[in-house]
């Protein structure tokens, strides 16, 4: 992607929290976050603190292993030092190994495999029997999550459902409905319901 590309493309991205970020603010409702497993944020996951890899390097065994993305984002990896994970995607992330790898003339050819295979949690606050943090699932709808958390209490609101989810480093609120995907590090509220 272009420099230009990619300025677009974070200028979209600022201009649509913008507007979730105003709608919140004004007091009106939040903008609905998408539905679908298939959106942008279910498909491009960025990894971050908390989130477990399995990389494999092939030709390379001192390199295959399970890896934890620290609190500063970073990925320490034999031969290779600290690497950066935080806001990259598994692609991003195979390509950037794979490139120091070549660099460093460690592999002439380096073929490298990065698996997610622990997501950081999503947490779940409001009327719900156990709010807390829970482990994610691929695939979860806020619906599957307030399973986890023991249903909805008596006095919830399930029409008034709001996910907060890192997008470009910001928070943005949203409403939930009961289908929208929840990914790893996302916070839903169920609000109380006025009867």
């Amino acid at each position: 992607m272009t420099e230009l590309g990619r300025m677009c493309h974070k200028l979209m991205l600022m201009i649509a929290a913008l507007g979730l970020v105003t709608a919140c603010a004004s007091g009106g409702s939040a903008a609905d976050l998408p539905a679908s497993a298939s959106s942008p944020q279910a498909t491009l996951y960025r990894l971050d603190a908390g989130d477990e890899v399995r990389i494999t390097a092939y030709g390379l065994d001192a390199l295959n292993n399970n890896y934890v993305v620290s609190d500063s984002g970073v990925i320490s990896l034999p031969l290779i030092d600290n690497i950066q994970a935080r806001g990259k995607t598994v692609g991003e992330l195979q390509s950037d190994i794979a490139k120091v790898l070549f660099e460093r003339q460690i592999l002439r050819s380096p073929s490298v495999n990065v698996q997610v295979t622990k997501y950081r949690p999503f947490y779940i606050l409001g009327e719900v029997k156990s709010p807390g943090e829970y482990p994610y699932r691929p695939g979860m709808s806020v619906l599957t999550a307030v399973s986890m958390a023991g249903g909805f209490t008596f006095r919830a609101d399930q029409k008034n459902m709001t996910i907060t989810r890192a997008i470009e480093g910001r928070g943005v609120t949203g409403r939930a409905r009961e289908n929208t995907t929840v990914l790893p590090g996302d916070t839903i509220r169920i609000k109380e319901s006025w009867f």
